[in-house]
C-alpha cells in the first residue's frame, strides 16, 4: 500500500485498509481494460479465447469483477474456486503467467492511483505464483523450485 500521505489508506466497512480511490468502479475499469488487452495479446490471448466463448465474456467479466472486489474491498460476492479451472489447463507455462502479470501491472499503473495499483499488483503476484505452484504440483513436480515472478521484472 502507498506510504504517500497524499494517498492515505482508509478503513473500509469490512475493516480492510483500502487505498484512496479504490472502489467498485475502479475494479470494474481494471477488469474490463485488462481483459480486453489480454484477449488481444499474442501470448495469453489464445488461452483466454480458447476457454471462454465470445458471448460468455460479459458474464465472465462480472465474475472476475466480483473476485477482485471481494479480494480488495471485502465485497464477499465471489464464491468460486479459480484454482481448479487453472489446474485443468496443462498448456499454461511461466511465459503465460509472466505476460499476465506484466500486462496486468501495465493496466493498473495506467488506471489507478499508486496505492491502489500497488495493492492490485501485490495480489496479482500472489495469485499468479500460487497458481504456478499448484500447476507444478499437479504435474508431479514433488519439489518445485519456482522463482517468484514479479509483475514489474524485465
Amino acid at each position: 500500500m502507498s506510504t504517500d500521505p497524499a494517498d492515505p489508506p482508509r478503513l473500509a466497512r469490512t475493516g480492510r485498509l483500502v487505498p484512496e480511490g479504490l472502489d467498485e468502479a475502479m475494479v470494474r475499469a481494471v477488469v474490463e481494460t485488462f481483459y480486453a488487452r489480454a484477449r488481444a495479446d499474442d501470448v495469453i490471448g489464445p488461452v483466454f479465447n480458447s476457454k471462454i466463448a465470445p458471448d460468455a465474456w460479459p458474464a465472465h467479466l462480472d465474475t472476475i469483477t466480483d473476485f477482485w472486489a471481494s479480494m480488495l474491498l471485502g465485497a464477499a460476492r465471489y464464491g468460486g474456486r479459480p484454482m481448479p479451472k487453472h489446474l485443468a489447463m496443462p498448456e499454461l507455462t511461466d511465459a503465460h503467467f509472466s505476460r499476465w502479470l506484466k500486462l496486468f501491472a501495465e493496466t493498473v499503473l495506467e488506471l489507478c492511483p499508486p496505492g491502489a495499483a500497488a495493492l492490485f499488483i501485490d495480489r496479482a503476484e500472489r495469485i499468479g505464483n500460487n497458481f504456478r505452484m499448484g500447476l507444478a504440483l499437479r504435474r508431479g513436480e514433488t519439489d518445485p523450485q519456482l522463482t517468484y515472478l514479479r509483475a514489474l521484472d524485465g
